[in-house]
């Protein structure tokens, strides 16, 4: 399990830590913050590109493919590079799936999750399965299981025009139709079977996801991670996690997070049982975005290339 120096600057229900009137009581909502060290002066920007690498396998490789390939370290790295598109269809969305592994990485190693859908996997081989959230896990809890349905972005920054796509972004990943075409990708790919859980919860949670049930008795076992890696000021013109950095990015996250649930809360009407489900936004300031997709896809060219 990766070694990262992430520390965790906030996490709590967002109603606990809000000072708007309107989220007193919308206690589905949590806000986490994750920030990485820094050293010699300067931010760990090995230390991240190290937690995407090893996070990789998670979501570009099947469960079949990671059990074959344990103690092929290479190989792996190797073949879930294959599987990379590299690509975005604008500057905005570039670096999308460095958001995408790091989704992965903080759901096994935060939430100890379980990924049943390599999303990067299949976006890669079938172009149907591209559609809808960008991370798919299971977390079981003794007997029973929650369903965690992901969305991860890496913006250059996280203004209120960027927050308001977020929100269109969430939504559709929650429309009904949406969430039975996961639950149908989630029992058909068969990831689920190789996982190392109780057979007998297996078939429960195969028997909840089948596609004559109603989405209405899921909604209180969804969670919806909202991952934001976003270029920050404040970070990159810090050289230390002193307090008054500290300061600065929890009034901002505070801020920003507000601020979105908001934008979401006034269109939550679009969602039948907005309130059963429950939404963690996370949000992971960085230096300078440019400089960690560029060494992320330099690395992995040089990987597909062989």
């Amino acid at each position: 399990m990766s070694k990262v120096k992430f520390e965790i600057f906030l996490d709590d229900s967002l109603s606990k830590v809000t000072s708007v009137a309107q989220l007193k009581i919308a206690f589905n909502k949590r806000l986490l913050s994750f920030v990485n060290d820094f050293e010699d002066g300067k931010w760990c920007y090995q230390d991240f590109q190290n937690y995407i690498w090893d996070n990789i396998t998670q979501t570009a490789l099947s469960e079949r493919e990671r059990l074959s390939l344990t103690d092929q370290g290479f190989t792996a790295l190797y073949e879930a590079a294959k599987n990379l598109r590299l690509t975005d269809k604008d500057k905005v969305g570039e670096g999308s799936e460095i958001a995408e592994i790091f989704l992965y990485g903080l759901m096994r190693q935060h939430f100890k999750a379980l990924p049943v859908v390599p999303k990067i996997f299949y976006k890669q081989n079938s172009q149907d399965n591209a559609k809808g959230a960008d991370s798919v896990h299971i977390v079981v809890d003794g007997s029973d299981f929650t369903l965690w349905f992901g969305e991860a972005k890496f913006y250059n920054s996280i203004a209120d025009a960027r927050l308001d796509k977020i929100v269109t972004s969430v939504y559709e990943v929650l429309s009904t139709e949406k969430l039975k075409k996961e639950n149908s990708i989630i029992t058909n790919v068969r990831d689920l079977d190789h996982l190392q859980i109780d057979a007998a919860l297996k078939e429960k949670i195969k028997a909840a996801l089948e596609p004559h049930h109603s989405i209405d008795r899921l909604k209180p076992k969804i969670h919806v991670p909202i991952l934001l890696i976003h270029e920050c000021k404040i970070t990159a013109a810090a050289k230390d996690l002193t307090p008054e950095y500290r300061k600065e990015i929890i009034d901002f996250h505070r801020n920003r997070a507000e601020t979105y649930f908001l934008k979401q809360l006034a269109k939550s009407g679009a969602v039948h049982k907005y309130s059963d489900i429950t939404f963690h936004a996370i949000l992971v300031p960085v230096p300078n975005k440019a400089e960690i997709v560029t060494a992320f896809t330099k690395q992995a060219k040089q990987l597909k290339s062989g």
